[in-house]
Formats: structure tokens, sequence, C-alpha cells
């Protein structure tokens, strides 16, 4: 199957919304979409989607602005989520795609991390290493193993520790 991967665009809205629910189930990612696309923390070239060359939007991740607070203030970086593809159109490395895409989208912005609370059996093949392994601790209570972290850019977390902040849209779904 032939599919592209391009940032979003306002026609994709309905979509993506479709993407994200059918793939969970549920419609707290799309409502975390858009909380985050009407937020300061949205970075509209980070959020992509995978269309098939007839035009169908079969996949989405999004990545958008949070910060690591430390002892000397607020270091940018991203989080990445949700990433969600079509259920008739996983396990056929769209979602892979999506992630390599993405993180090299990120650092050609300028983003040094990327964060994550995802499956370890997936990301750590993208780079993912638990968030502990570099001294940065997350807002929510999961198993370590589960918090992730990628450096975009080589060395862009040296010297960095502390709390990973969420914006509030991430405990609002």
């Amino acid at each position: 199957m032939l599919y592209s991967i391009r940032a979003e665009q306002t026609e994709d809205i309905c979509a993506i919304k479709e993407v994200n629910d059918l793939a969970f189930g549920r419609e707290d990612e799309s409502s975390l979409i858009e909380a985050i696309r009407s937020s300061e923390h949205f970075v509209p070239q980070l959020s992509l989607v995978a269309e098939t060359s007839a035009g169908e939007v079969v996949g989405h991740i999004l990545f958008s602005k949070i910060g690591i607070e430390t002892e000397g203030g607020f270091v940018t970086s991203l989080a990445l989520a949700p990433m969600a593809v079509k259920p008739d159109y996983q396990q056929r490395g769209i979602g892979s795609d999506l992630v390599r895409e993405g993180l090299g989208r990120c650092a050609e912005a300028g983003y040094g991390s990327v964060i994550v609370l995802g499956h370890p059996q997936f990301y750590p093949k993208f780079g993912f290493i638990p968030a502990s392994e570099k001294k940065l601790q997350g807002p929510f209570d999961v198993q370590d193993q589960y918090f992730m972290v990628c450096e975009t850019q080589i060395g862009s977390l040296s010297g960095v520790e502390g709390m990973v902040r969420y914006p509030e849209a991430f405990f609002n779904v």
C-alpha cells in the first residue's frame, strides 16, 4: 500500500478525529488533540498524517510542547501523544513510519527531546529509553518502563534533570 506522510491541514481535522476514535475506541484522544490544537503548545508542522494514494487519512501522530522543570528553570521538550492508525491499516508499518518521520521533523525544527508514555516493546526501537535514565520524573503514576524519552539531538539532555510538566489538556481528558 502506498501512502505519504505530511503535516496536517485544516481539512484533515475530521479525518484525524475519526482515525483516533477508531484506533482507541473512544473520544479521549481526539479531545486531547483538539485541546492541544487550540493552545500555545500546538506545533502545526508536528501534527502529521499518513495519507493513502487514494487520499484517505489512515494515521496520525502529534508532537506538542511540554516542559522539564529543573532547578535552573524550564527546558522545552515535546510530548508524543497520541499516535493512531485506523484498525484496518494497523500492523503495516504506518505507525512506525509516523514515529520515524516525526522524530526527524522534531530534530529539524530544533527540538532536542521527545517524551512518550507508551509501550516499552514498541518505542525503544526508535531510540526511546526510560526517562529515569536521564534523571527525568513524570507526573503520572506509571511503571518506569512506560515513561520514556528520546534525544532527537544527541546530548540535548546533558545536565538536565527534573520533573516533566504536561499542559493542562493532558489532565482534562
